[in-house]
């Protein structure tokens, strides 16, 4: 069994600047990631745009600089690579932590698939990426169902249903469109989303008004079949035909990894309980950080604000 002071579970941004934090004030924390670092922002879409600002998503008070207001995914992972690189942070990558145990000495089991680990203190910054929203109808687990869209060109001349009407809806819809396939979306909302990001709106609204792209709103989809979408509107139920479908319904936080640790979650909200001010849960010397702490609320914790939350961690651990 290998000792370490503090592990900290996911290598995004958040798990990246809580070690940073911790690293300067003393503390020798280890990084376990089942990916690459930064690994959820990998499986972006290739062509993905961040809806923050470059200085926003700065982690460790290093300089992302790039040419236009909103970086890109490509240069987001240059960006975190040379961070971790220049940081020097302690990292293990492609492993898989399978369980965290309390021990009666108060330190921490951490298993993963590769070595047994012994720590004091663990920092779950493991985002909500991983974990689909699905919808629980017959045949959401057809081959040509997706609940991720990495890029568009295999769908050129396809029929694509898109379900969802928030930002990775409409950003799957206009690429889909630009590599030419034919594209209907259904949400079961009554109008556009309030949190479409404003310099892609006008451009959705235009491909439905010229019927580029087909709009159902208030549609709620009943099954999935090998060549057909089946879904309810206003009562009645409609079939569309299509190829593969993008089920864009949104992600949460991986609840049941949590609870094994003894970890309380609001069941109304998806909120670990944890102290605000600490990052530290119900379970003493487990502290949360990053986007997870928001529950199933995935609007209202970003790497923007989620960044933070590792000064809070190192404060009170070094206070300990």
């Amino acid at each position: 069994m290998k000792k370490e002071e503090v592990i900290i579970v996911g290598g995004g941004p958040c798990g990246i600047a809580a070690a940073i934090s911790l690293k300067r004030k003393g503390l020798h924390p280890l990084i376990i990631e089942k990916g690459n670092i930064v690994n959820a922002i990998y499986h972006y879409p290739t062509h993905q745009t961040f809806f923050s600002t470059s200085e926003k998503l700065e982690v460790g008070n290093y300089p992302f600089v790039t040419e236009h207001y909103k970086p890109k995914r490509n240069q987001a992972l240059v960006y975190y690579r040379e961070v971790v690189k220049r940081e020097e942070l302690r990292v293990n990558t492609y492993e898989k932590v399978q369980s965290v145990k309390k021990e009666e000495d108060d330190f921490f089991t951490v298993t993963t698939d590769k070595q047994l680990y012994s720590c004091q203190y663990v920092v779950i910054a493991t985002g909500y990426y991983d974990n689909p929203n699905y919808m629980n109808v017959p045949g959401e687990d057809l081959p040509k169902v997706f609940h991720y869209f990495k890029e568009a060109h295999p769908y050129f001349d396809k029929d694509v249903v898109v379900v969802g009407g928030k930002n990775s809806s409409v950003d799957a819809t206009i690429e889909l469109v630009k590599a030419g396939a034919r594209v209907t979306v259904l949400y079961r909302g009554s109008e556009f989303s309030s949190s479409i990001k404003p310099w892609i709106l006008p451009e959705f609204e235009s491909l439905i008004r010229h019927g580029v792209v087909t709009m159902e709103f208030n549609a709620q989809v009943k099954e999935i079949t090998e060549d057909k979408v089946i879904y309810e509107k206003e009562g009645q139920q409609v079939a569309v035909k299509n190829d593969f479908v993008f089920a864009m319904t949104g992600y949460h936080p991986d609840h049941d990894f949590l609870k094994q640790m003894g970890v309380e979650i609001d069941d109304e909200s998806g909120r670990p309980i944890f102290n605000e001010e600490t990052m530290e849960t119900n379970v003493p010397g487990i502290y949360i950080a990053g986007v997870i702490a928001a529950g199933n609320n995935a609007n209202e914790i970003f790497i923007e604000n989620g960044r933070f939350h590792g000064e809070q961690i190192a404060s009170a651990i070094s206070k300990k």
